[in-house]
């Protein structure tokens, strides 16, 4: 089965493999089970079904000739990333993935659409887990979000995300058109959402912030191979025997013979002839012998680059120790120069793309970095007493509600009401 088949679900026969029987309704009426104002017909894409070849990326050519040839595995194009990049988009992505995603319209929230809850259930377990690959894949530079059905009115019913090297994009009288495998693939133009980090107007393609830390990224990697080279040889030699006179490769070996003779049968200190001595070296401290300062700057500007405060993927800071208040503004920091610009930049494509004109899809940032609950409680006692909002509008906010009747009313922070 090639890919493409994998990706719409039918075979060469152009039948849809381990399919359940045709029970299942392919119209579902407005409002049912959906929370959608319009009506869901689903309407398949007819795409003809074709088996495309297996392709990798040539080895990176910066990559150090005595290294093995990278274990591409297709799941983006920075595969061999030092573990800082990882943590980086990992702790973004992580972060964004579990931002309830809500509807507005006109400044009000209304009844959230269906992919809200999972754009493909044939694939993805939860909201959560398609979020992260969306955020994932777009800091690496560009998300291509892929149509698989539609409701009747033609937006987006489901979807899901297609690895960047899946698709030959080019620029064809100015638009961008995308194929599926290759030049000679079929057009999917009309069925992708092609989310880019950093564009141009005369670049087909994205470009994502690890783009331009190639040459860190190298270094990081180079001394990380540096210091298990280190630690497998043990560093240096401790001692060594030093003479007056040049030695032949045999008298060498001869003089380092009754060395390592002498030592086995006395423990007394050795007596060499010929102007030889043994000197001792004192042992090249750890964090000189790996260049602990070179890297740890290193690996903080790829953090930076990614947006993400070094102190947060444990990097040492700048200055004195953290404390608890600046701690938390960091968070608030993170939050307000990362987060808010990925979430507003990813979640607006997405909205112009799967929403009828005037709605948004929005992620609530608030459980990110909100005050401690006694600054809440505060602020809602003011907002209470001066009219503006009432207890039950407290309530919803902060997850106060009432159990069934045997249930006290509990908090509950994050995750469905």
């Amino acid at each position: 089965m090639g890919f493409w088949d994998f990706l719409t679900g039918v075979n060469h026969a152009g039948e849809t493999p381990n399919a359940n029987p045709p029970s299942t309704p392919s119209t579902v009426g407005a409002g049912e089970a959906d929370g959608d104002p319009h009506g869901v017909e689903i309407v398949g894409a007819e795409i003809e079904p074709r088996s495309l070849p297996t392709f990798y990326p040539s080895p990176w050519a910066g990559w150090p000739s005595s290294w093995s040839t990278p274990d591409w595995d297709m799941t983006s194009r920075f595969n061999e990333l030092v573990d800082v990049a990882w943590t980086c988009l990992d702790k973004n992505a992580s972060a964004l993935s579990t931002m309830p995603v809500y509807r507005t319209r006109g400044g009000r929230t209304i009844s959230p659409s269906t992919w809200m809850v999972n754009p493909d259930p044939s694939i993805y377990s939860s909201w959560e887990e398609f979020a992260k690959q969306l955020f994932w894949e777009y800091q690496l530079g560009e998300v291509f979000i892929m149509e698989m059905a539609s409701f009747s009115d033609g937006f987006p019913m489901r979807f899901r995300v297609i690895p960047a090297w899946a698709f030959h994009v080019e620029m064809v009288g100015g638009v961008r058109r995308y194929r599926f495998g290759g030049s000679a693939g079929p057009d999917v133009t009309d069925s992708v959402l092609h989310i880019r980090y950093k564009s141009s107007t005369d670049s087909p393609r994205g470009v994502g912030p690890l783009e331009a830390a190639g040459g860190r990224m190298l270094t990081a990697g180079l001394l990380a191979k540096y210091t298990r080279e280190v630690v497998a040889t043990g560093g240096v030699t401790n001692q060594t025997i030093e003479t007056e006179q040049s030695l032949d490769e045999n008298e060498a070996q001869d003089l380092q013979t009754q060395y390592l003779a002498s030592k086995t049968q006395s423990v007394a200190p050795p007596v060499f002839d010929g102007g030889a001595k043994l000197v001792d070296h004192k042992g090249v401290p750890p964090k000189d012998l790996t260049m602990l300062e070179i890297s740890q700057f290193n690996e903080s500007r790829i953090a930076v680059l990614l947006g993400v405060p070094p102190f947060m993927v444990g990097l040492p800071s700048a200055g004195d120790s953290m404390t608890y208040s600046n701690v938390t503004s960091l968070f608030d920091f993170h939050d307000r120069q990362t987060l808010r610009s990925l979430a507003a930049h990813v979640m607006g494509a997405i909205s112009y793309w799967a929403l009828p004109a005037g709605q948004k899809a929005e992620l609530n940032r608030d459980e990110y970095s909100r005050p401690a609950f006694d600054q809440r409680a505060e602020a809602w006692v003011k907002l209470v007493t001066a009219g503006i909002v009432d207890v039950e509008t407290v309530q919803r906010a902060e997850r106060l509600l009432p159990g069934d009747e045997t249930a006290p009313i509990t908090a509950i922070t994050g995750g469905e009401e």
